[in-house]
């Protein structure tokens, strides 16, 4: 049996042709080109890269044509694309322009069948559920939606199960409260996501250190890491997250090496 790997995985949240970072998905700052990141992120080794148009789901639709058109000539690991996507033609288009998995959030809760529609057409691997997570007491979070801007009244855990159901292929989990903080992932939620769902979970919201990395995938199960704040103000890169988790026996992909 082939022993999983656990992914590391860039995240750039994109607003107009900026990448931006802000604090609990709030007061964004401009970080600069997304494609100059995306570009140095590849070459450092990360498994993947999440673009996320923080805007999209105001006007409609996804912004990111050119920009992904753009990264996916120099950069040959998987790009998820979510924002603003609300049918199966807005998922097509953007997998036209070269991504390899669509990111749903707005359109999926407001209307859960999109998942399905897009998951019967271009199969689960392909369908990301994106989910943004706000603690509202003990062991329990709520969905919001909007880019954290709205609440939706759903209870998180209950909502990943229901997008398994509908065919969601895996789960991109961002803690808004821990979200640009540095202050370390909220164990508890993804400890309880991956053992609410079969299908993976990806980490988001709170990095500060390679430590917190270990503990998400120790303590809590994760299937991956998407990291954003810790990477674009330089607090590490893949190189030293590789090396250290290696040293702490963390089954990652050895760059240059797939084997």
């Amino acid at each position: 049996m082939q022993i999983k790997k656990n992914r590391l995985i860039a995240r750039l949240d994109i607003k107009g042709e900026n990448l931006i970072k802000g604090i609990n998905l709030e007061g964004l700052r401009v970080i600069g080109s997304p494609n100059e990141y995306a570009k140095k992120y590849y070459n450092q080794g990360a498994d993947e890269l999440i673009f996320l148009d923080t805007v999209a789901s105001l006007y409609g639709r996804n912004h990111l044509g050119k920009i992904i058109k753009s990264a996916a000539q120099d950069i040959f690991i998987p790009i998820t694309v979510g924002g603003g996507i609300r049918s199966l033609e807005d998922a097509l288009n953007v997998l036209r322009v070269g991504a390899d998995k669509i990111a749903i959030n707005t359109a999926a809760v407001n209307r859960p069948e999109l998942i399905s529609e897009i998951s019967n057409t271009l199969g689960s691997q392909s369908v990301v559920l994106s989910v943004e997570a706000k603690k509202i007491k003990d062991n329990k979070w709520e969905v919001y939606i909007e880019n954290g801007r709205e609440s939706s009244g759903v209870d998180v855990m209950e909502w990943i199960k229901r997008g398994e159901i509908y065919g969601a292929g895996e789960i991109l989990l961002t803690s808004i409260d821990r979200d640009g903080t540095g202050r370390g992932f909220d164990l508890d939620l993804i400890k309880l996501a991956t053992e609410s769902v079969s299908i993976p979970v990806i980490a988001s919201g709170g990095i500060g250190t390679i430590q917190d990395i270990y503990k998400a995938i120790t303590h809590a199960n994760t299937d991956a890491i998407a990291m954003a704040y810790a990477l674009h103000y330089d607090k590490t890169t893949f190189n030293e997250i590789r090396k250290k988790l290696n040293s702490y026996k963390i089954n990652v992909r050895n760059f240059n090496n797939d084997e």
